[in-house]
């Protein structure tokens, strides 16, 4: 007992020039490579404006009071579409992250040098495109409505979903495979009654924690047209109707809480 406590304790010790000199060196370019950022930052800032932030924003505060509470009759179906974006994105994108989570895991992939790179590739790529360049290039294509604001949706999540899915298959009890396996059971059936039960519960939390973030994204989709709440937000802005903003604004905050009330709600009753 003696000798772990004396092991815990750290003995100082005297660095050598060449420690030391490096730990200087690293911190002196450190220093640069901030002061050259914040001198890049300051000469393309005009500091004028940045000392007027204040009274403008203020001044905008006091244009956006009080809400414009007649409005929320135009509001109540964007925000339906808001709802339905997230839904049918979330949905779209669970169904294909569970397949392609399948053939990312390691002890579930069929090939681990050709299958499963491309599967990775995929979920990369989902994952890199934010849902709001996703759906500046669905706008462009399939112009604009609430179609291409669920499939924005759906294909940046289908990247988040099934990482986080093949992750948990990865980490699945293998005893409960092999038992299934020792009965003679074919390789659908060891996925059925061996794999599946056990990443249930993780599959369903990740797809209501995945809606819960997608109520929050698709509330900013109708900015490049996608449909939605944010539809109205940019036209508001547009025409300077800073009451109608400020409704829209917390229109958008309560939606938010109440989805993250009820995703909470579910997963607690799931996990």
């Amino acid at each position: 007992m003696p000798n772990e406590q004396q092991a815990k304790i750290k003995i100082w010790q005297r660095r050598d020039r060449g420690h030391q000199l490096t730990i200087w060196a690293c911190q002196f370019i450190g220093v640069a490579i901030f002061v050259y950022c914040w001198q890049l930052v300051s000469d393309n800032t005009i500091w004028m404006f940045v000392t007027d932030a204040p009274h403008q924003a203020n001044d905008m505060f006091e244009r956006m009071l009080p809400p414009k509470w007649e409005y929320m009759d135009v509001l109540w179906r964007p925000i339906w579409d808001t709802v339905i974006i997230a839904t049918l994105g979330t949905l779209m994108a669970v169904v294909f992250a569970f397949p392609i989570a399948f053939l990312a895991a390691r002890n579930t992939t069929p090939s681990t040098a050709f299958v499963r790179p491309f599967a990775l590739f995929i979920i990369v790529s989902s994952r890199s495109i934010n849902s709001l360049l996703w759906a500046l290039m669905l706008v462009t294509i399939l112009g604009p409505g609430v179609f291409a604001g669920v499939l924005a949706i759906g294909f940046r999540s289908i990247g988040f979903c099934a990482k986080l899915l093949y992750e948990a298959i990865e980490e699945i009890d293998e005893t409960q495979v092999e038992a299934v396996t020792a009965t003679g059971a074919k390789g659908s059936q060891v996925l059925n009654y061996g794999i599946v039960p056990q990443i249930l519960p993780a599959f369903a939390g990740i797809s209501v924690f995945r809606w819960d973030i997608n109520i929050r994204e698709s509330a900013i989709l109708g900015l490049v047209g996608a449909g939605g709440i944010g539809l109205q937000l940019s036209s508001s802005i547009d025409t300077v109707s800073w009451t109608q903003v400020s409704l829209i604004l917390l229109v958008i905050l309560v939606t938010v809480i109440l989805s993250e009330w009820v995703s909470a709600k579910i997963r607690h009753s799931i996990i």
